[in-house]
């Protein structure tokens, strides 16, 4: 698992655009962190896992493919170096308001939808997530 993750990270790395960088404070960067961590948490980061994180990260934030690669790869890195999902909650609640961190919560179950089911792991994460966003569960 860990061997293709390196791949898919160092395939992004050749393709990634230079245009672009993301600071830690970015939202996006929280957002993707999260993302990459809910792809991950099942021990599978398929083809279909980062097809659907590619095309997330496009449109719901406007890049081009390049742009999206080197975002991922930039929040690959900050999640792996991350002690707990705290710093990426905290970003994204400062940065956004509840609409904003509802939309946050629907990319997480869609790309928990990936696979066309959810792991129990993917489930409790969201969850984890959604309540850690101050995002009411109902929501």
């Amino acid at each position: 698992m860990f061997d293709k993750l390196r791949e898919f990270l160092s395939d992004l790395a050749a393709e990634a655009s230079p245009a672009r960088s993301f600071e830690a404070n970015d939202f996006r960067l929280a957002a993707v962190a999260l993302l990459v961590h809910l792809a991950e948490i099942d021990g599978e980061f398929d083809a279909a896992e980062r097809e659907r994180l590619q095309a997330i990260v496009e449109t719901r934030f406007g890049l081009s493919r390049g742009e999206a690669k080197a975002l991922i790869r930039h929040a690959a890195e900050s999640e792996h170096d991350a002690v707990d999902l705290d710093q990426f909650t905290s970003t994204l609640k400062r940065a956004l308001d509840l609409d904003q961190r509802r939309q946050v919560v629907g990319m997480l179950w869609e790309m928990a939808y990936v696979d066309g089911e959810i792991h129990e792991f993917e489930e409790s994460v969201v969850k984890r997530i959604t309540a850690l966003l101050g995002v009411p569960a109902s929501a």
